[in-house]
């Protein structure tokens, strides 16, 4: 049986260097399970860092973070990446391959998987997510949507079973939003969880089970559909 992931925060304080008051004010929320969760609120309101916190990608000031059980500044962002898989808002950040099938493979390789092993899962995700005319390309000459879909999928070829996309929509077409659309769709179906971090608040809530929504670095409303 697929064990859910399951993300605990608890009283999670966070303040940038440079502002005057915390950016997260005492966070209390737990996500976990399959299905779409939406974080929606004006700019400002703490959503990517509440999504990096999650992702231990930053660390509280003061509280906890736990995923499955484990307090998460205990754990390297390699483990926390098995089961957490984050897209950040600029998908260059997370390209550093000289081809799209190397940025697939490399992270299997590092982890010492069989190479017959990494072809199949590389075809897979070649395929799925419509890259495989452009395996040999240098990953920054792609265009932004076509990036997006490398990340996604060098990311999902690792199998997490959470995933936060931090403004999955920025420059994209309806086209491409539709394509983004189905994919998560799929990732529903198939059992991974999602926290999709948005201003396009259409786009994020029209299949989410849960919308929290962020003011001032305080949960303002947390809705169950």
């Amino acid at each position: 049986m697929t064990v859910m992931t399951v993300i605990d925060l608890r009283n999670v304080v966070y303040q940038y260097p440079d502002e005057k008051r915390p950016v997260l004010g005492g966070i209390d929320l737990c996500v976990s399970g399959t299905g779409l969760t939406a974080l929606v609120g004006p700019n400002g309101s703490g959503k990517t860092t509440l999504g990096k916190m999650m992702a231990g990608i930053l660390k509280p000031d003061s509280g906890s973070v736990r995923i499955n059980g484990r307090d998460a500044s205990e754990m390297s962002l390699g483990e926390i990446g098995q089961q957490v898989g984050y897209l950040f808002q600029e998908p260059d950040r997370q390209l550093f391959a000289p081809t799209v099938q190397e940025e697939l493979a490399f992270v299997s390789r590092v982890r010492g998987a069989a190479e017959e092993d990494i072809a199949g899962r590389v075809g897979n995700m070649l395929d799925r997510f419509h890259l495989s005319h452009l395996r040999e390309r240098f990953p920054f000459s792609l265009s932004r949507g076509e990036k997006q879909r490398l990340v996604l999928a060098a990311i999902l070829i690792q199998c997490p079973r959470f995933l936060i996309l931090d403004e999955p929509t920025t420059a994209l077409d309806v086209r491409r939003k539709a394509e983004l659309a189905e994919n998560l769709s799929d990732l529903d179906s198939e059992g991974v969880g999602m926290l999709v971090i948005s201003h396009d608040h259409e786009f994020a809530t029209r299949r989410a089970s849960r919308v929290i929504e962020l003011r001032g670095g305080a949960v303002h409303a947390d809705t169950r559909y």
